[in-house]
């Protein structure tokens, strides 16, 4: 094998489009090297060997230890890499993001920074969440108002199903056992699809801070994605936790809703849904989504131009690359 060294990174040319891999791999308790363009996992089974340019995301759970050679290569290869809990259930920390344009970026910074066009994505949020209703029209105070009677009627439905005495949302910020056991299996829920939510969002190369719901906050963006799916898997799954048995009801939740992820494939409908938001006309391959590598320099009326050549006057004397 060749000192790491010697060894020339890869071309964007050369990489595996994003939607041609793994949407994203687990690792645990294991230790993360590098063997040319591949990472291994090492554990106490023996190696795997993982071509780093088939990686969408990596998720590094418990016991995980990496290299630094470890990391170039999945910085080479555009791997986004997370540090996540047992079976990507929270988010801590993550390396750079995916996707290598800033067109989804973009993209959310336009629509966030026009009230009109902010209102429009939330509209769009809140069909997304409840499609029976047309949100066209509504107010912000009024899609408020809506949202708050789903949920109630969410909780409603949920405790009549599951037999779950429900006594309304109680809890305290920082005292997780204040609550009883449906509101500790809810809030468990809740969190653990904040860290979900964060993972793809900043896998995404999206900004978490920038919310079309939720503001103020360093994670609006995510919040408002966790919501998507408050009322279809959240909820549901808590009273399910807590109608077998009220006995470490936190943990419990946690691993049913890391089961109802893969089952769901929920990952990849939360970039899908996304994707939809902010670039409604994306369709079809990576390039359209705007997953394409390219860098252009901003002129004038938001026209773009090629990067890499000199711009003045009226032709192009030869690449000016660094």
């Amino acid at each position: 094998m060749s000192a790491v060294s010697k060894r020339s990174a890869l071309s964007p040319r050369q990489l595996t489009r994003s939607d041609e891999r793994l949407s994203f791999i687990y690792l645990e308790r294991c230790t993360i090297h590098r063997d040319a363009n591949a990472i291994t996992a090492q554990d106490a089974q023996g190696t795997t060997h993982i071509p780093s340019a088939t990686i969408g995301t990596l998720l590094l759970g418990p016991g995980t230890r990496v290299t630094h050679q470890a990391m170039s290569v999945l910085g080479e290869t555009g791997a986004a890499v997370c540090w996540v809990g047992e079976h990507g259930v929270r988010y801590y920390a993550s390396g750079r993001a995916l996707s290598r344009s800033s067109a989804l970026m973009e993209a959310q910074a336009r629509l966030w920074s026009s009230p009109r066009s902010r209102l429009a994505v939330a509209r769009k949020m809140y069909q997304l969440r409840f499609p029976d209703e047309d949100p066209a029209g509504l107010t912000r105070h009024e899609l408020l108002g809506r949202e708050g009677r789903r949920v109630k009627d969410c909780y409603r439905a949920e405790a009549a199903r599951t037999g779950v005495p429900w006594r309304g949302r109680r809890y305290i910020p920082g005292d997780f056992t204040s609550g009883d056991a449906i509101n500790q299996a809810v809030t468990a829920a809740a969190q653990c699809m904040y860290g979900i939510a964060h993972a793809v969002v900043t896998s995404l190369g999206c900004s978490p801070a920038l919310g079309f719901i939720h503001s103020g906050h360093e994670l609006s963006f995510v919040l408002d994605v966790a919501d998507l799916y408050k009322t279809d898997i959240g909820i549901p799954l808590a009273f399910d936790v807590a109608a077998q048995d009220e006995e470490d009801v936190g943990p419990r939740t946690r691993r049913a809703l890391r089961d109802r992820i893969n089952e769901t494939s929920l990952l990849n409908g939360c970039v899908d849904d996304i994707k939809r938001l902010l670039l409604p006309g994306a369709t079809g391959s990576s390039e359209s989504r705007g997953d394409r590598d390219v860098v252009t320099l901003q002129s004038d009326h938001d026209h773009q131009v090629a990067s890499g050549v000199n711009h003045d006057g009226p032709e192009h004397y030869g690449d000016e690359l660094w």
